[in-house]
Parts: C-alpha cells; sequence; structure tokens
C-alpha cells in the first residue's frame, strides 16, 4: 500500500515546475493562438467575488500581465515558459501556471477567460504606467487605482 501511495505522489510530482529564481525563467515566444487580450466573464470559483474580474495579456515576445480586478487591482508582470508541449505563465512572484487552450477559452490558474478586444480600463492604466517590453497596443487607458506587485527579495540566512 506504501508503494501505490509512494508511486503516486511522484506521478502527481512529475509535472510541477518549481521556479527559485524569476530572472533565470527563460521567455518562450507565444503562439499565435495565446496571443492578446484574455479575460474572465461571470463569476469564477478562483476569485474572491462574483464581480472579480481576472485578465491575462499575453504578448508575441512572451511577455505577461495577470490583471485581477475587484475593490483594487493586482497586476503581476510574467513570462510565457514553454516545458515539453505545454506553455506556463510564471509571475515576478514565481506562480507558476498552466495555460490550456480548448477552442475559444483559456484554462488559466484554475479559471476560464475569453479572447477580448481589448483589456479593461484598469489594466490598460497599469500597462500605460508600467509597459510589457513587447506589449499588444493599448487603446484608451483610462484612471484608476492600480496596485503593481513586486517580488519579495530572498534574504540571505545563516544557521549555526
Amino acid at each position: 500500500m506504501k508503494k501505490v501511495a509512494f508511486a503516486g505522489l511522484l506521478l502527481a510530482l512529475t509535472g510541477c515546475a518549481q521556479i527559485d529564481n524569476y530572472e533565470e525563467v527563460v521567455k518562450t515566444p507565444a503562439p499565435g493562438d495565446l496571443v492578446g487580450y484574455w479575460q474572465s466573464s461571470g463569476p469564477q470559483s478562483k476569485l474572491v467575488s462574483p464581480e472579480a474580474i481576472a485578465s491575462l495579456i499575453v504578448t508575441r515576445e512572451g511577455d505577461t500581465l495577470d490583471c485581477r480586478q475587484w475593490q483594487r487591482v493586482i497586476a503581476l508582470p510574467g513570462k510565457l515558459m514553454k516545458r515539453s508541449d505545454d506553455y506556463y505563465n510564471v509571475t515576478n512572484k514565481l506562480e507558476v501556471y498552466n495555460l490550456e487552450r480548448s477552442g475559444a477559452e483559456l484554462e488559466y490558474a484554475g479559471m476560464t477567460l475569453h479572447r477580448v478586444d481589448r483589456p479593461t480600463q484598469e489594466c490598460a492604466d497599469y500597462l500605460a504606467k508600467n509597459p510589457l517590453s513587447a506589449q499588444p497596443v493599448v487603446t484608451k487607458p483610462a484612471a484608476g487605482k492600480v496596485e503593481s506587485v513586486k517580488p519579495k527579495e530572498k534574504k540571505n540566512r545563516v544557521y549555526r
């Protein structure tokens, strides 16, 4: 019984990608069907409220922006990473999310996103102030409170 449980654990862990340093992530150009603006529609169980909106922006060069808003905006720049035949978004907070395209939908971070013509005004405002290295053209940036989340610095600790 222990061998079966251990084998199951190993099998479950083989698909995990651990990232320790954001700067070492190799950015992968995005395939054409992933490039653009993606947004949630309707309630999503992974969001804090039915009114919350999740957006993902993907550039051709592989830069990403995970932008979630409800009472405030949390925007996480990231990079597209390819492992085997799968694409992942690695945020600057070292969060790793699988991207799976199914027809007109994108499964991302436990949510279902749909392609849209432009980002929300709040995400466009963030992009106007903090451009990705190669972002899609953003039209009509609007005012709104935007919070940028920076990665935590690792402290070197000495144990004796």
